[in-house]
């Protein structure tokens, strides 16, 4: 399980007893500010717990969702516009405005985690919307996955999605030629 530093500090009673008890093996600080009663503790975890608002977003959503087997590197995660930069080299950051930050955001268990993830439909609009920012192959590869699942896909929701952001046009042509 994971603790904030200040619900570490309440379940031992002190800093200093916390201290002793990372010190003797008891309990792990897992990075600053987050601790667990268990050696290992998934990234995606620590993750979720630090940045409870974050949706996790393109590639990372691509891969959990299994539209592609490139395992992302880092992992790539929304926010809203106005929230802090996040300085760690495993994220990349993407910021979102907030009328679209919660747009088609869904729960889903990983590695013994709940995480915010962007639908399937959200992310096939997210795929459209940013085709000229993704490696063709790649691109080519979750279309592929795209169409081999189409009748499983909530259309009309996926245009609702495409009516809201950005390039609505563009999306909506693409949508027809290449998805549909």
């Amino acid at each position: 399980m994971l603790y904030t530093y200040e619900d570490a500090v309440t379940k031992f009673g002190s800093k200093y007893l916390l201290k002793k008890a990372v010190g003797e093996g008891d309990f792990f600080q897992q990075e600053k500010g987050v601790y667990s009663d268990t050696k290992y503790v998934p990234a995606l975890q620590i993750i979720s717990m630090k940045y409870p608002k974050a949706v996790f977003a393109m590639d990372s959503a691509f891969y959990y969702h299994g539209l592609t087997d490139v395992i992302p590197e880092k992992y790539c995660i929304a926010t809203d516009r106005d929230a802090a930069k996040i300085y760690k080299k495993n994220i990349i950051q993407i910021f979102e405005n907030k009328n679209l930050l919660n747009l088609g955001v869904e729960q889903m268990e990983r590695e013994g985690c709940v995480i915010n993830i962007y639908s399937k439909e959200r992310m096939l609009v997210e795929l459209l919307r940013h085709k000229s920012k993704l490696p063709f192959d790649y691109y080519k590869e979750i279309l592929l996955n795209y169409r081999d699942m189409i009748h499983d896909l909530d259309i009309p929701l996926i245009q609702d999605y495409a009516y809201e952001v950005p390039k609505t046009s563009m999306i909506m042509e693409l949508l027809q030629l290449e998805v549909l």
